[in-house]
């Protein structure tokens, strides 16, 4: 199977290596700019870099478009009319409604689609990585080879029978997780504090926390902002995330202790049952991870971005351990800490007590609540260009930390996951 790659950024040209080291036929294109430097890092390879998307398009047995998600129309349309006859063609991007809608729109009737979501970033080997493998129109035997393709590389393959399902779970593990996270960084960017250098921040949860925004700001912003705006399912998940927000943060300025905690013990129960199988995230990886050089004592922590979640998990009637099957390591960490903490009876307790009496943590959980109402209001308006430029601001602020954060981030991923 010859496969051709459209698009040769950081993922298309991850899984361009990936495919030929495992012996399969390479080719793909880029834009012009970059061909020179393409040449000299994939020639050695044996990857075979063509002129344009049509040239990929005539000759590949699988086509693989890897291109930025609000471009991704007007390339399939330059170049899906050249797809050879009875080819595969997939697409990378990780919102698949607009992707289907486009492939239907330009491709020829004889094209099977059989799409495909990597969860990682490229920071990772797909080796052993999670790829969710979604079939939506295709002959058996064509089927069969993109999941003897996925087997060769050594992923970890999903089925998932649908593209609208695949959808749904996403909204959750990715484009809900990445307003959570921004959030926090757009609070700690506005109160004008690093978070490692102040005392509410120290310990186990908020290494984590502090260090998954430092991992997701490392990223780029069209990645986010794709996932956040063009599925769906994510408007009105994030709409629920805010909403559970806010009542939460009301609740607390009127210290209505009584109806605070009897929300959270609801929504604890609902999704921290006995029967789910937990994550157990050990507590003495999560302290070892800090930035801190020394911030002095720690103080306790309302967890407020903690919280809301679970509750929206609750209003939403989502299970997040089903949603695993669509895992990104951001997602596991954030389910990991909410677990964490609110299968610790005395740590909700004195999370409880400090959301509803600490003043001085209001402050943050006021600029926290104001940069969730930012990103729903972002999301909710579809303003792509908005939440790229919020998202870069708030990616200057730490710039100096966050390579640091992203080694740091990756190591303790893979320390959580090892147990």
């Amino acid at each position: 199977m010859r496969i051709g790659i459209i698009g040769l950024g950081d993922m298309g040209k991850l899984y361009a290596k990936a495919f030929a080291n495992a012996g399969y036929t390479v080719c793909g294109c880029d834009m012009p700019l970059n061909r020179e430097r393409l040449e000299n890092e994939l020639d050695q390879l044996g990857i075979i870099l063509m002129d344009d998307g049509k040239d990929v398009s005539r000759v590949s047995d699988l086509i693989i478009y890897s291109v930025e998600a609000d471009k991704l129309e007007q390339v399939v349309g330059m170049y899906g009319s050249s797809t050879k006859y009875g080819a595969i063609v997939a697409g990378q991007t990780s919102v698949k409604h607009p992707e289907i809608a486009i492939f239907e729109k330009y491709l020829p009737a004889d094209a099977q689609i059989i799409t495909f979501h990597a969860m990682h970033g490229p920071g990772f080997e797909p080796k052993g990585q999670k790829l969710i493998l979604i079939n939506h129109r295709s002959e058996a035997d064509a089927y069969q080879r993109m999941l003897d393709l996925f087997t060769a590389l050594e992923t970890d393959i999903v089925e998932i029978p649908d593209y609208h399902e695949h959808d749904k779970i996403v909204a959750d593990t990715q484009a809900v997780t990445h307003v959570g996270f921004e959030s926090m960084g757009t609070a700690w960017k506005s109160a004008g504090f690093f978070p490692w250098e102040n005392a509410s921040y120290i310990g186990g949860i908020d290494n984590v926390k502090i260090l998954t925004t430092l991992r997701i700001f490392s990223y780029k912003a069209h990645v986010y902002a794709g996932l956040a705006i063009l599925n769906p399912y994510a408007r009105q998940q994030v709409k629920r995330y805010a909403e559970s927000e806010s009542e939460l943060f009301k609740l607390m300025i009127k210290e209505e202790e009584q109806e605070f905690r009897n929300r959270l013990y609801r929504a604890r129960d609902f999704v921290f049952h006995e029967s789910r199988k937990p994550i157990m995230f050990n507590d003495s990886i999560m302290n070892e991870f800090s930035l801190a050089r020394d911030a002095g004592h720690q103080k306790p922590n309302s967890h407020l971005s903690i919280l809301s979640m679970v509750d929206a998990w609750y209003h939403l009637g989502v299970n997040p351990y089903d949603n695993l099957i669509c895992q990104t390591p951001p997602f596991r960490l954030r389910l990991g800490i909410a677990e964490y903490l609110f299968k610790n009876e005395e740590l909700l307790e004195e999370s409880i007590e400090t959301a509803l009496y600490d003043k001085t943590i209001r402050g943050d959980d006021l600029e926290f609540h104001s940069a969730v109402r930012e990103w729903s209001a972002i999301i909710g308006y579809g303003d792509m260009e908005g939440y790229k430029k919020h998202f870069n601001e708030v990616q200057s602020f730490f710039a100096g930390r966050l390579e640091e954060g992203n080694k740091q981030s990756a190591e303790l991923i893979r320390r959580l996951m090892m147990g």
